[in-house]
Order: structure tokens, then sequence, then C-alpha cells
């Protein structure tokens, strides 16, 4: 575990090298002086780095509450180098784009649902929405951008991804909407422009954990149960 006068005191190599704290965080020395910290973690299954700042600007404590908060993204299923970049592409463009403001909104809700419901919702912006839309500004888009790109998914034949990517961008942009990052929501424009899924039958459901939340909706339901005639 580093402290602050190991960091000092460092010295240069022929090759570079690196000094281990915890929890993926290090500092890498150059043979030319530089002292970096980084962060080691995976995301998806694959090992990446996390830039953490330039010793000694960024000293030892700054380094690790910028590891802590990107393990607070990542606990949310957020790849916090790919969060940065979106930030910064945002901050270049002097806008914020779909995807700042969806990852955003992502990170507020995802904490509140279950973990294979986060990752699918994660998975499918990712693969369908913010190749197309995510360095635009979430402003511009109108329903005919969006409904481009949702053409997209519906032309591989997944009609319900389709939809349900719909209903995701709508949910950000209200959430664009009520932060004053956008003035409306387009998704409303689209009703019935999407191919209608078709009916069938569906898998019961076995998760217990998705069964008991559905439970507790059906007792928290306020409703009113409908009038009938004498």
């Amino acid at each position: 575990m580093l402290n602050d006068p190991a960091c000092k005191n460092a010295k240069p190599k022929e090759k570079p090298y690196r000094l281990a704290d915890e929890k993926g965080l290090y500092l890498e020395v150059m043979p030319n002086g530089s002292k970096y910290f980084r962060m080691k973690y995976r995301f998806g299954g694959k090992e990446k780095r996390l830039a953490l700042g330039v010793y000694p600007e960024t000293g030892l404590k700054l380094a690790r509450d910028k590891r802590d908060e990107a393990r607070k993204q990542l606990a949310q299923n957020i790849d916090p180098s790919q969060n940065r970049k979106a930030m910064k592409a945002a901050l270049a463009a002097d806008a914020d784009t779909f995807e700042v403001v969806a990852r955003e909104w992502f990170a507020k809700n995802a904490p509140t649902w279950a973990e294979n419901h986060s990752n699918r919702t994660l998975r499918r912006l990712e693969r369908d929405i913010f190749p197309w839309l995510g360095n635009a500004p979430i402003r511009s888009i109108d329903a005919p951008r969006l409904l481009g790109a949702l053409r997209r998914i519906e032309n591989r034949g997944a009609v319900e991804t389709a939809h349900r990517a719909l209903q995701n961008c709508g949910q950000i942009f209200r959430y664009a909407v009520a932060t004053s990052r956008a003035e409306r929501d387009p998704t409303g424009d689209l009703k019935g422009a999407l191919t209608p899924v078709k009916g069938g039958n569906f898998a019961a459901m076995t998760d217990p954990k998705q069964a008991a939340e559905l439970l507790r909706a059906i007792e928290a339901y306020e409703g009113t149960l409908p009038c009938v005639a004498p």
C-alpha cells in the first residue's frame, strides 16, 4: 500500500514500473521521472486502465478519491473510461449530448433496478442508440432522426428491442426536459411508427427475485376497481 513518502521518493529506472496501492490503484513511474496515477479494472470481461492524474499535481489522497468514484460507477455497471469520454465529448461540443444525458439518467436509476434489467438497458443503448445519436446534442434530436436509429434495429428483425429502445429514449428525453437540457420529448411523435410486436406465448417467471418484485408492485397498486352497473 502506498504512502506519500513512497510516491515522492520513487526514482526512475530504465523501464517503466509500478508501485501498487489497493483496489486497482497504482503509481506508474516512467524512465523520464514522470509519475502517473492509474487504476486497473475490469469491465465487460476486459481489463482496462483509467488515468487518474499526474503526481505531484494529483496527490495520493485525490487519486484515491478518484478511484473510489470510478468504483462507484462500476458498481452501477458504468464504464468510467467510456463515461469520461462522453463527458469530454460534450464539453468539446459545448453541448449536452444524448450519451452524456443518457448515462447520467442511467446512473441515477440503475441502483434501483435488478442487475439483469440494468445490464440489458445499458447494452441496448450502447449497441443500438449511442453509435447513431450519442454525439448529438440532445436538444437537436427530432422524431425523424430518432426513428432512423430505431429503424436500424427493426431492419435486423429485433422489433421488440426497437420498442424497448424507444421506451428508454422517452425516459431519457423526459429526464433531459426535467433537467433543462431539452425542450420536449420527441418520442410521442413516433406513436404507431414502429412495427407492432406480435403476440405470443410468454415464458413463465421462474426468477424468485423478479417474482418478488412483481408481487410488491401488485401489492403497492392503489388503483380502483371498475364500476359495474347493477
